[in-house]
């Protein structure tokens, strides 16, 4: 018999005994080899042997890779490309024999021999190939040498308590030319800094040390709104001589030498050490014509992938936003794949990336946590867009596409996210989210628990182009390294969107279906938990337009509605707080009804726009509030609350989370109805083991009339003025340690507006001096009476610094009673 033929014959072997009608399975293990024919008794080694021979299997059989305990290095990223589909009706399945026993690692086992170095720490040589992003010691990521040093129970950067006020402090600020003299080698470092308005991060790598002691670097470009670094959150790591705290590394590239200071009780004989070598650990390679389908990845923990916060540089669409296309798991051109009950751990960048054209992609029963970026991520291509704007800016309604909808169907559709527990997210990139969605269509979230997050837990990004669903979640603990966000946050920004609010107003009083052209179905929030302490546990931002909120049980920030149209809020219930209505479109036709909330609603620039006539929306009506009549009453001059009610629920159990209420309750006769208060989040039981849930506030229900102690009211130029503060200070687009005195409620032929001031200008200076309250105004105003000079002003405008100049005298404020 010739050598070619038992080749053949023993191929036939192979797939004989693999696929026979009854044993369709494929097993690998870590002590597998290659050579074998796949049995439970002859495994194969690598999961990309395993795939090819899963390549010649029976069409018409569904087929079981099944991987046995164990770690599984992966020496280059899994693709699986058009030749690996399988029909939907007979898929291939590659999944772990025990659930979370099976590790897809992207990093390295490294054998070293560790010495004594000096303080406490240990050096060791490693091979002259190996480049180290991530250092892991007995299974848990470690820190590279930073400053300023870590903190337990901190939040930002792990290292400062978030205060809107923090000033900078010259002990802890990393980039003071004292400090800086004192590295050899700084061009190994990254600086890491958080947006002035804490709108996000940025980050830089270092390049070596300017002439006059300050540091050279480069990027920056993680923040598609950016800012100076702020002037306390910031951070630099990877530099040598920072070196000082258990649990800290520095890798010395040129000397290939790792130094590291071990924490008590770790004997580096014994430990085990891992290294990061692939940013992806699996990529569907396809297309619209060729798409990839029909696999599942079923019971893997994911782990071990590269940061990848410098390549975090792509604007996306209309937004503040940056993005990293890729992931863990990344999706390019697939349709019918499911990732189900796989544990992501400590990731460096993305989790999961489905990336344009993408079908009924399902990620079922996960467990994300303590990924460096998002969790997971739907990104289409901002080329299906008409009129797409990169930047937050004035849009040209002189050439605006008028056609509905996108231009072609290269992004994510039909996709869902269903029992998953996503927690610890943002470690290293803190303008993401868990669950970020942006150019897509139809994405359904449901049952998940999401919590502990340096900004939103679900992140819509634009309207393009809606239908989506969040539905049955838990999320809470958000923002908590970031500000000016809420648990849920979106914008709109599409085009019929502009800063300018009455350039907006007048365009759709034009043509009214401009806020429908991009948004194609109604976005939908129901049956939900939120909480978010820094901001609102629902903030529907800049444009946010269709949008339909019911059954929601919000337990601390609120409802914030920006400018938008079509949104309508009804059957909520909203603890200690209420219905933030900012800068609201004349006919928005926004619509807040048969809602429980426990105070007046909270208004930010509401005249703003042109002949708003006091009127606020569609209809505020028919709501209860859990307050005094006051509250309830306080915008009926807005046409709103003419049959609302106001007393005690009565809820079953508030001090337990639920907030039912009986029978007897005087909310029922306002059209409000009992919903499902105690089924939110994950519900896989191994999930709902480890998922916490959130804090219930203790509720105080006052309803007797309290007649509120009125203070005194100033007028100016024939406007009125107000001191915007804390949340409010969003509807201005400045931070919350910002202050200023804004001018509301004047006519255009007031002397305001012919000085040339606009309703909503927020004055921040003048003639240089910073304005913080009316009282300084005020002061200011009554020293320079009578004096000629000019008044430079400066102001805020459409989120903007405006600077213009008043060449008269100015007169004093007037106080109305």
């Amino acid at each position: 018999m010739t050598q070619s033929v038992q080749k053949i014959l023993s191929a036939i072997f192979i797939l004989a005994f693999s696929f026979s009608s009854s044993g369709q399975n494929i097993y690998v293990s870590p002590d597998g080899n290659d050579k074998n024919n796949g049995t439970r008794e002859k495994p194969l080694a690598s999961f990309a042997k395993a795939k090819g021979l899963a390549q010649k299997a029976p069409v018409d059989k569904s087929v079981n890779v099944v991987f046995k305990d164990g770690i599984y290095y992966l020496p280059e990223t899994i693709l699986f490309t058009p030749e690996d589909s399988r029909d939907p009706a007979s898929p291939i399945t590659y999944r772990a024999e025990h659930e979370g026993k099976a590790v897809l690692s992207g990093g390295l086992s490294l054998k070293l021999d560790w010495k004594p170095w000096q303080k406490g720490i240990f050096k060791a040589k490693v091979p002259d190939n190996i480049t180290i992003d991530q250092l892991y010691i007995n299974g848990t990521r470690q820190r590279m040498a930073r400053f300023p040093n870590a903190v337990t129970g901190k939040n930002v950067f792990d290292t400062w308590a978030l205060n809107h006020n923090a000033k900078a402090d010259s002990l802890t600020d990393p980039l003071v030319k004292n400090r800086i003299k004192g590295w050899k080698n700084p061009e190994d470092g990254y600086i890491h800094a958080m947006h002035s308005y804490l709108w996000g991060d940025m980050h830089w790598k270092i390049q070596g040390r300017n002439q006059d002691g300050t540091l050279k670097y480069e990027g920056g470009w993680q923040n598609n709104r950016p800012s100076e670094m702020h002037p306390l959150y910031r951070m630099v790591e990877n530099v040598f001589e920072e070196l000082d705290v258990a649990g800290e590394w520095f890798y010395n590239t040129r000397e290939h030498t790792l130094y590291y200071l071990p924490a008590s009780g770790t004997d580096l004989k014994t430990a085990k050490v891992e290294v990061v070598r692939l940013r992806h650990l699996v990529e569907f390679n396809g297309s619209k014509e060729k798409p990839v389908q029909g696999i599942t990845l079923k019971g893997f923990v994911f782990r071990h992938t590269a940061r990848t916060f410098m390549d975090n540089k792509e604007p996306l669409l209309r937004s503040d936003w940056t993005v990293y296309r890729g992931g863990a798991v990344f999706f390019n051109g697939a349709e019918n794949c499911t990732i189900s009950d796989c544990e992501f751990d400590q990731v460096g960048g993305n989790t999961i990336f489905v990336n344009n054209y993408n079908r009924r992609i399902t990620i079922r029963g996960c467990y994300i946590h303590h990924s460096g970026a998002n969790g997971i991520a739907f990104v289409g291509d901002p080329a299906t867009v008409r009129n797409p704007l990169f930047r937050y800016g004035n849009q040209d309604f002189k050439n605006l596409d008028k056609t509905p909808g996108p231009k072609g169907d290269n992004f994510p559709e039909d996709c869902l996210v269903e029992d998953c527990l996503i927690t610890m997210t943002g470690r290293d990139e803190k303008q993401t989210a868990p669950i970020h969605i942006s150019v897509s269509h139809k994405i359904r979230v449901n049952h998940c628990s999401i919590y502990d997050v340096p900004r939103a837990g679900i992140n819509i990004n634009e309207g393009t182009f809606g239908g989506h669903i969040v539905e049955n979640c838990d999320i809470f603990n958000t923002v908590l390294e970031t500000g000016d966000h809420g648990s849920f946050n979106s914008w709109g920004r599409d085009r019929f969107w502009t800063p300018e609010i009455n350039e907006t107003v007048a365009e759709v009083a034009k043509e009214p279906t401009l806020p429908f052209l991009d948004i194609i179905e109604p976005n939908i929030l129901r049956n939900n938990r939120w909480r978010c302490d820094h901001g609102w546990d629902i903030d529907l931002d800049d444009g946010s337009t269709s949008y339909r909120i019911y059954n929601n049980l919000l337990l601390k920030g609120g409802l914030k509605m920006r400018e938008g149209y079509d949104r309508i809020a009804s059957n909520n219930i909203i603890v200690n707080n209420s219905l933030h209505p900012h800068v609201w479109y004349q006919h928005s036709g926004d619509v807040f009804k048969n809602n429980i909330i426990f105070m007046a609603y909270r208004p930010a620039v509401m005249n703003k726009s042109i002949a708003q006539n006091g009127k606020w929306g569609k209809e505020l009506d028919y709501n209860f509030f859990v307050s005094d009549q006051e509250n309830k009453n306080r915008f009926n001059q807005n046409d709103c609350d003419k049959n609302s009610l106001n007393g005690d629920p009565l809820f079953a159990d508030a001090d337990k989370g639920d907030f039912s209420v009986k029978d007897a309750s005087p909310a029922l006769q306002t059209g409000f109805s009992n919903f499902d208060l105690m089924h939110f989040g994950v519900t896989k039981p191994a999930l709902k083991a480890l998922a916490k849930t959130p804090v219930i506030d203790k509720i105080t229900i006052n309803t007797e009339t309290i007649n509120y102690a009125r203070g005194i009211v100033y007028t100016w130029l024939g406007a009125l003025l107000k001191e915007p503060v804390g949340e409010e200070l969003s509807a201005y687009g400045v931070g919350y340690d910002e202050a200023g005195v804004a001018l509301v409620n004047f006519a255009n032929g007031s002397q305001a507006a012919k000085l040339g001031f606009k309703n909503g200008d927020l004055i921040q200076k003048i003639n240089g001096m910073k304005l913080k309250n009316i009282f300084e105004l005020k002061e200011y105003l009554r020293n320079k009476t009578g004096d000629k000079k000019s008044f430079i002003f400066e102001v805020i405008r459409n989120q903007k610094i405006a600077v213009f100049t008043v060449n008269e005298s100015l007169p004093p404020l007037s106080e109305v009673k």
